[in-house]
């Protein structure tokens, strides 16, 4: 009641507005997610305004039924809070979305329940895969919100848990959360620079090797995979694992792929999609460069036998005013590297144009694209 008294001001989230009231004008009631057409009646989507994203108003104690949903409601807390922030994360969107406007509706950037969905199931996948035991020493190689990394610590509460830390403001936001675990089950949280994990983790005094490796877009961005990969052997037990998840860019979503072919001019949209075919495969660009055969043939050369699968995620996106002027705004990522491939502002212009008429206030499917990278020293089979 205190927070609700100082926060009586806040902006209410665009999901929550009356969808009957300025819908088409400004996206009212737009991504809203009923909560009892799912399972369960939970969605992993947000609906405190931006002020209050992120606070825990309930924390279940460890006694009678609430122990029972105590580690549930974790889960379920952690999926959102990587949902909030995977729009500015370092996943294949990157090449489509520009840095965040808090004026430009920003909730709905950021309250996509289908994304927490998916980011909750690859966590689930990751460890059903990873199968560790309770004494096991497992390292998320890049812990960003915490989503594996504190899954971690629930499946091995007698071993160890080291989060690796690529920026000082994750390292700052996972010592924090942390530091309301019990001194011994918090994770060791490592600094990591320029994915240099084994400097790292020399860095922290500690020679562990690992049991079990899991990550999230860890290699995705590198330019050297081959090199990062062979780091990992050094740090892995003989009967260790390393299991990833990664997305894979060059499969992902084109934008001119959202067009109605029959409404749009037939030159603009061969000039878009040429453009786009080079910008997601540019040899130079390492988040572009590589495909889910490029990793195995890596793991394979550096002594692993691993097994990948690609798995494409389907969910439905809203394409608000808002999401157009981040895809298209003057600035944004995919406007610069269009650019970069030829096209002038006076190419780009009608391109703008023809989005707005087509998109704005639609909703569309928007795919992902995601190998499951499954390494060790035992014998796997491949899949993709």
């Amino acid at each position: 009641l205190a927070t609700v008294k100082a926060e009586r001001e806040g902006e209410v989230p665009n999901a929550m507005r009356d969808a009957t009231r300025d819908k088409k004008g400004f996206g009212h009631g737009a991504d809203y997610l009923y909560p009892h057409a799912y399972r369960d009646h939970w969605v992993a989507q947000q609906y405190l305004p931006g002020s209050l994203q992120g606070q825990v108003f309930y924390q279940p104690s460890n006694q009678g039924y609430e122990a029972g949903i105590q580690a549930q409601v974790a889960r379920r807390r952690e999926a959102q809070l990587a949902a909030l922030v995977a729009r500015g994360s370092a996943d294949e969107e990157a090449l489509t979305f520009g840095p965040e406007n808090p004026q430009q509706d920003k909730w709905l950037e950021r309250a996509t329940g289908a994304l927490g969905e998916q980011l909750g199931a690859v966590r689930d996948r990751l460890f059903q895969t990873l199968s560790p035991q309770r004494h096991h020493v497992l390292l998320d190689l890049n812990a960003t919100t915490g989503l594996l990394t504190w899954e971690a610590i629930r499946q091995v509460p007698e071993g160890g848990v080291y989060a690796c830390a690529q920026s000082a403001k994750d390292r700052e936001a996972l010592l924090e959360q942390s530091a309301m675990l019990g001194e011994l089950t918090r994770p060791v949280v490592v600094s990591v620079k320029n994915s240099d994990w084994i400097a790292a983790l020399e860095q922290s005094g500690d020679p562990v090797l690992f049991d079990g490796v899991v990550g999230r877009n860890a290699l995705m961005r590198l330019d050297k995979k081959l090199t990062a990969i062979k780091q990992l052997k050094k740090r892995l037990a003989p009967k260790g694992k390393i299991v990833l998840a990664e997305s894979i860019p060059s499969r992902g979503q084109r934008l001119s792929q959202l067009l109605d072919s029959q409404r749009t001019d037939a030159d603009l949209l061969q000039q878009l999609a040429q453009a786009e075919a080079i910008l997601y495969n540019n040899p130079q660009d390492p988040m572009l460069n590589w495909d889910a055969a490029d990793l195995q043939r890596d793991f394979e050369a550096s002594g692993f036998n691993c097994a990948v699968d690609v798995v494409k995620f389907d969910s439905e996106m809203m394409i608000t005013p808002a999401r157009l002027q981040q895809w298209l705004g003057a600035g944004s990522k995919y406007c610069d590297r269009l650019t970069q491939q030829g096209l002038t502002s006076a190419d780009i212009d009608p391109i703008r144009r023809t989005f707005s008429q087509q998109l704005s206030q639609q909703k569309v499917i928007w795919t992902r694209s995601i190998a499951f990278i499954e390494a060790s020293f035992g014998v796997n089979e491949s899949k993709y």
